[in-house]
């Protein structure tokens, strides 16, 4: 009876094709997981069916940036604290370890809080300034140079310009090189080095690529996985809002954005 009862949920809600997938794979499976499974697939579906459950998503996100503000604010006056005891302890000649300590504390306070900075600005909609005239190869010249020797500019890459928010497209490829730099690909001996270029196509876009990457499992642009992804999904975000695209194609970080016609 519970069988069946699950297989007629099953029809209804994922189709026949879905259904006679579990029905090879129950000799398998106990009852009680199949039932969680088809129990969870159905409490989806529904959240997704209704419109109050969007709107208490909604809420529920705006609730949770409240408590980032918050958060970010308790920080800030924890890091006041902590600077203060670090006067302290220089003053009254305090063991060299306890100095350091205090030290890493406020280091880990400090990244803790332009974590949350980041999520706070990824959860923002992204409000562009574009200007035209941006130099795209001497901006990610000048941005390798601060990763060097670690990461090194391609000096046979085009000389491209376009339209776009200097201080917002700058960021965004600070954060792709710090990120590339993050899964480059490790030689038993070394660390590979990054090599980063860019092309102008006849299409009339600029093509930027970070070559010598590890291979990946995941899209980091996409998998938010701790806070270097973190800030690969908020370059992202503010890539495609200059009606470009952030990638991970073949063991490269690729990004492609759009040039003004006079600038092919």
């Amino acid at each position: 009876m519970v069988t069946s009862r699950i297989e007629t949920q099953h029809k209804r809600i994922l189709g026949q094709r879905f259904i006679h997938t579990l029905e090879l794979a129950v000799v398998h499976l106990p009852l009680r997981p199949l039932t969680r499974a088809w129990r969870d697939c159905t409490l989806m579906k529904t959240a997704m069916s209704k419109p109050e459950e969007t709107e208490r998503l909604q809420d529920l996100g705006r609730a949770s940036m409240q408590i980032v503000h918050d958060l970010k604010n308790q920080l800030n006056g924890l890091k006041l604290y902590a600077t203060f005891l670090r006067r302290r302890i220089e003053k009254s000649e305090r063991p060299e370890d306890e100095q350091e300590t205090i030290s890493k504390l406020i280091g880990g306070l400090d990244r803790a809080a332009e974590d949350l900075s980041t999520i706070v600005r990824y959860a923002q909609r992204v409000e562009l300034k574009k200007q035209p005239g941006f130099e795209l190869d001497k901006v990610l010249r000048t941005i390798c140079a601060s990763f060097d020797p670690q990461i090194v500019w391609d000096e046979g890459s085009d000389v491209v310009q376009g339209s776009f928010d200097h201080f917002k497209l700058t960021d965004a490829l600070k954060w792709v090189c710090a990120g590339a730099l993050k899964h480059r690909h490790q030689n038993e001996n070394e660390a590979g080095v990054i090599t980063v270029s860019v092309k102008a196509t006849d299409s009339g876009q600029a093509v930027v690529e970070w070559s010598g990457l590890r291979p990946l499992d995941r899209d980091p642009f996409r998998s938010f996985a701790g806070s270097d992804e973190v800030k690969l999904a908020l370059a992202a975000k503010i890539i495609e809002a200059h009606s470009g695209s952030a990638k991970f194609i073949d063991k490269k970080f690729v990004v492609e954005l759009p040039l003004s016609v006079d600038n092919k």
